[in-house]
């Protein structure tokens, strides 16, 4: 420690020359040595208290408390080391049950550190002592030593082997009659049901246990178990689910007078409103929540909310007013793994809010993390160590001391490295790669950038839950990292770079669908091909926008990667895109949106004729990026005809595709349903009548209409039958938000997973895979220009080779005359899915009636095209 505490020391002189500060009171080394750092019972730094030399129960069992207080105020290391001591404590005095507890907080603290390996000895340690000692292996110690194993297993990547052993943790916790232990292993159950893709089995879950506990008297056990309960749904992707529970938990709190839950509810609600409703509904909740805290860490938790949504949504002043308080707040705190947090988060959303603070607010907050990396480094807490050196890294980089912010951004990736916290490493790397980027060193700014975006492929399921202390944000801390290598990458037009680039494009379309989703959704399975191998006709376009250019990278058999760039900043292409989506109605000047549409056809396409890379009648796939995802591409004009006179188009959310056939080559199987009477606010669609009568009649199967078509005749008629086909005109909508992501069934909405898994979960029809999945009445969400991630997410969780679905609703006679000629064309002998949907839309084009591009170009193809 002392080499790096003369390293801040002769560094801070420098900083405070920079921002001309005396030196006289500000003496770096001085605060180091002075800190007071308050230890829980006495204890002292690392160090694991004494004991006699012959050890008694009774001071074995000080040991025992002292390390749950050093556990809980984020000593990890500390209460390891003091665990240890009492697990040999308890065994050399013979008090086996005891050894089994410190061995299960030993297995807990090392898993707080990341250290796995040593988490996994210290568990095994104690079933092992379970099994050979029957006498004393209680059903309580049985349920927590399951419980601890069962969250290791979780951290592992053992999912199934999770659940089964928190069900068995759950058997044992009822047979103790300990209800809050019970209640929690079923919420992680819960949990690892749904990280395994039983969505409904996890929610069925989570209800009976809300019943249960209606049922149960209240009281603080209860209670506790509610805001638990409360604060999985969220996380699980259930926000109205989680407000009923969080707000009858707030009730119960405030009539049992629970100050200390009264406050954490508060902000659990306010982070939930955060998300689905608006910034100042989760201020008044953030606020509240601040004003009902009893424990100042609470306090300081509710205060960093306020501020990072005064940040969020540009309120520069109250933001600014709120900084001095938080500032002392923190200052007053004993140090914890919770103070370091909400340090860095602190001094991250200051420089959020100012882009170059004044000298003295420097100063302030380089002492801030000052103290927060000596108390990480004195407790060997490697985490919190390399965020806080993360930080104080970007804290120089601001003061443009950019030699001395890669030092410490270099040191702290090296400590994320040693601990393997792909959590840390991809932040330390991509500060990295931005530093070396600005210097000029393009070559280690690749290198970075790709160590970073290889940390968060290895984190993928974890990214929703990391660092909630440090409030992490996708959008502005993801999805930069992935643009920024690509940018680099493009530059070089080297065939290994775009195919490297490629690949980084990849990445992120599934990052985005792991994001939509809170957990992985997109793996590599048997059956899949390789986009550019399905289709030697066909022509896949990559689009990202950059910020001060739009690139495309084509992709042909057998050819070598290619890339084009257009100029123009993202601004200027987000705006346009908005323009076209706005003009494509009948009512719109149509001179005006076919010269939007010829706009964005050169930036796409026209490049690729002038090139003489395609030929008329190929298919065009596109894997596009941001706000293209959102229009239609069939509507792009090339100044006398549109895109689909020319061309099939495709959509694919990825580079790997499930294998697809013909409908020529096995038949068409189909379940064809739909719902044409009103429900609630969904208004009536009586075309659909007509869609899915005809369609039947045509694919040689029976109508599914109104009030048959529901969950169970869907889930029945599924497994019933060898099914290739799933045809549904009925409300939809697809949304950036998954659970506003659903279809409408008679007896309810059907969410994005619901739908998923009746889809997929076909008992005894592994062989028989749904070619072709149709949603003829679907729409995105209004206003949400992230909402087409809810089709793609549709799209790959279905397990269908082929998704065809509308952008926005349209007239339903409109729909059923184009989804009747979709199926008939569909039946011919070696049509592909691609070619029949441009038959179909091209028959309303030429058609009459509806040859105006709103009603035909609201139609997308996505996945598998063949």
């Amino acid at each position: 420690m002392a080499n790096f505490m003369r390293y801040l020391n002769r560094h801070y002189h420098q900083w405070c020359h920079r921002v001309g500060l005396g030196l006289l009171g500000f003496g770096l080394a001085l605060v180091l040595t002075v800190l007071p750092l308050q230890m829980a019972h006495g204890s002292s730094g690392d160090r694991a208290p004494s004991f006699p030399i012959t050890p008694t129960i009774e001071s074995a069992s000080v040991l025992l408390s002292e390390g749950r207080s050093l556990y809980e105020t984020g000593q990890f290391r500390a209460a390891v080391q003091t665990w240890q001591s009492a697990a040999q404590a308890f065994e050399q005095s013979g008090h086996i049950p005891q050894q089994i507890i410190s061995l299960n907080h030993v297995s807990s603290a090392y898993q707080a550190l990341s250290q796995w390996s040593e988490a996994e000895r210290a568990i095994a340690q104690s079933l092992d002592l379970l099994t050979t000692n029957p006498e004393v292996a209680s059903p309580i110690l049985w349920a927590q030593t399951l419980n601890t194993h069962a969250n290791l297993l979780l951290n592992l990547g053992q999912g199934e082997a999770a659940v089964e052993t928190w069900t068995q943790s759950t058997t044992y916790y009822e047979a103790a009659g300990d209800v809050a232990g019970s209640v929690g292993s079923q919420i992680n159950q819960a949990q690892a049901l749904k990280s395994l893709g039983f969505y409904r089995r996890a929610r069925q879950s989570l209800q009976t246990l809300n019943e249960q506990l209606g049922t149960m008297p209240d009281s603080n056990i209860k209670l506790s178990a509610l805001r638990s309960l409360g604060q999985a749904l969220h996380l699980m992707g259930y926000p109205q689910d989680s407000y009923t529970v969080l707000a009858y938990a707030l009730d119960l709190a405030r009539s049992l007078e629970a100050q200390p839950e009264i406050s954490s509810i508060l902000l659990s609600i306010g982070n939930l409103a955060a998300e689905v409703e608006s910034a100042d509904i989760a201020l008044s909740y953030f606020d509240l929540a601040a004003q009902t805290a009893t424990i100042p860490i609470d306090q300081l938790q509710a205060q960093l909310a306020i501020f990072a949504t005064y940040v969020e949504n540009g309120r520069t002043q109250p933001a600014s007013a709120l900084m001095p308080q938080i500032h002392q707040q923190i200052k007053s705190l004993p140090p914890s793994r919770a103070t370091i947090y909400g340090t860095v988060n602190f001094v991250n959303n200051v420089l959020r809010l100012q882009e170059q603070p004044s000298a003295v607010w420097l100063q302030e907050l380089h002492l801030l993390l000052a103290h927060a990396i000596e108390f990480a480094q004195e407790h060997q807490d490697g985490r919190s160590h390399a965020h806080a050196l993360r930080q104080m890294g970007q804290l120089y980089a601001v003061n443009q001391q950019l030699s001395d912010a890669l030092e410490l951004t270099a040191k702290s990736l090296d400590i994320a490295r040693s601990i393997q916290a792909k959590d840390v490493i991809y932040q330390a790397a991509w500060q990295l790669g931005q530093l070396e980027k600005q210097q000029g060193r393009k070559e280690n700014a690749i290198a970075a950038y790709t160590e970073a975006v290889e940390a968060l492929q290895a984190l993928r399921s974890d990214l929703a839950a990391v660092n909630p202390e440090y409030q992490f944000s996708y959008r502005e801390q993801v999805e930069p990292v992935y643009r920024d290598l690509v940018s680099l990458l493009i530059t070089n037009h080297k065939s290994a770079s775009l195919t490297q680039a490629r690949e980084v494009l990849e990445a992120l379309q599934v990052a985005e669908l792991d994001n939509f989703f809170r957990e992985a959704c997109l793996d590599i399975q048997a059956d899949q091909i390789a986009i550019d191998q399905v289709d030697p006709n066909a022509t896949v376009l990559y689009s990202v926008i950059l910020p001060d250019r739009l690139a495309i990278i084509y992709s042909q058999r057998d050819r070598p990667l290619q890339v084009y760039e257009t100029p123009v900043d993202a601004t200027t292409v987000e705006q346009t895109l908005r323009d076209f989506l706005a003009s494509i109605h009948p009512s719109s000047d149509r001179r005006e949106s076919l010269k939007i549409a010829e706009t964005i056809y050169d930036w796409l396409v026209r490049p690729l004729e002038t090139r003489g890379a395609i030929a008329p009648d190929q298919t065009l796939v596109f894997i596009s990026d941001g706000l293209l995802r959102n229009i239609p591409l069939a509507a792009l004009y090339d100044g006398e005809q549109y895109l689909i006179e020319k061309y099939a188009v495709a959509l694919s959310p990825g580079l790997q595709l499930m294998q697809s056939r013909t409908f020529g080559d096995q038949g068409i199987k189909a379940l064809v349903g739909g719902i044409s009477q009103a429900r609630g606010a969904f208004h009536a669609l009586p075309a659909v009548i007509k869609e899915v009568k005809t369609i039947s009649q045509l694919v040689g199967t029976s109508a599914i209409l109104d009030q048959a078509l529901t969950r169970e005749s869907l889930t029945q008629t599924l497994q019933g039958a060898p099914i290739n086909v799933v045809h549904l005109a009925t409300h939809g909508q697809f949304s950036s938000n998954f659970s506003e992501t659903y279809v409408l069934a008679w007896d309810g909405l059907v969410n994005i997973n619901e739908l998923s898994e009746i889809l997929r979960n076909r008992e005894g029809m592994t062989n028989q895979a749904i070619e072709l999945l149709t949603l003829s009445a679907c729409e995105t969400a209004a206003g949400d220009e992230r909402s087409a991630l809810g089709l793609a997410g549709l799209a790959v969780r279905s397990g269908a080779r082929s998704t065809v679905a509308t952008l926005w609703p349209i007239r339903d006679n409109a729909a059923a005359q184009l989804m009747i000629e979709f199926y008939t064309q569909l039946k011919l002998a070696q049509t592909s899915k691609a070619e029949a949907l441009r038959q179909a839309q091209l028959s309303l084009l030429h058609g009459g009636d509806f040859n105006d591009p709103f009603f035909w170009s609201a139609y997308v193809m996505i996945g598998n095209w063949l």
